[in-house]
């Protein structure tokens, strides 16, 4: 094997634990200055480490803004991923929309700062929108498909129904203050969870 062969070196414990101190660090920090308000040292001072030894695992600005978006989208798409075609489909459906409200009640600011980046194109997250997320998303709509074409549920536009999931679930983290306000302060989850599952859900069922 030649030396541009050579499989990059696997990351310590410590290099991984910094790079994720590093990123919840920038996540308050973005959230707080937005893209173009936030500066790396804001970002070092907060995650208790010095500028070069910041870059050291991340060259740029965008590099640190990008990897806190994707980390986001993984942390989203994983219960998406795991909607299973041989089980109920009530089931899953449930089980992935319970868990895209936890993580929108769990972790908010990082809710917004995705929403932020897709109101203004998606300038840095554009072609993991059009790869990696195009291609996860095709594969669940063929799960729902199946569903439907075995008799399983009603039939539903797949595309929109998972759009409907994300805009709904993603509402109580980007729109907490309106729902808070209208709601008089009574955030009840467990009801909350109760109602989404029902006006989601009920329609595709047989």
């Amino acid at each position: 094997m030649t030396k541009s062969q050579a499989k990059p070196a696997q990351k310590t414990r410590i290099q991984n634990q910094n790079e994720q101190i590093i990123l919840d660090a920038a996540l308050g920090v973005f959230s707080a200055f937005g893209y173009r308000g936030a500066t790396v040292d804001q970002i070092a001072i907060k995650a208790g480490l010095s500028k070069p030894n910041l870059l050291y695992y991340f060259k740029r600005k965008e590099d640190i803004y990008v990897a806190v978006l994707e980390q986001t989208l993984e942390k989203w798409l994983a219960p998406l991923r795991q909607l299973n075609p041989d089980n109920d489909p009530i089931d899953e459906l449930s089980a992935y929309i319970s868990a895209k409200l936890e993580l929108s009640w769990r972790n908010p600011a990082a809710s917004k700062l995705f929403a932020n980046e897709i109101l203004h194109g998606a300038p840095h997250v554009g072609n993991y929108l059009k790869g990696p997320l195009r291609e996860l998303v095709n594969d669940k709509v063929a799960v729902i498909n199946h569903w439907i074409d075995q008799k399983e549920i009603n039939p539903v536009n797949p595309y929109h129904f998972i759009f409907a999931i994300w805009a709904v679930t993603q509402h109580y983290a980007d729109f907490s203050v309106q729902v808070e306000a209208l709601m008089n302060g009574n955030m009840d989850n467990a009801k909350i969870r109760e109602a989404v599952l029902e006006i989601l859900l009920r329609g595709l069922k047989i």
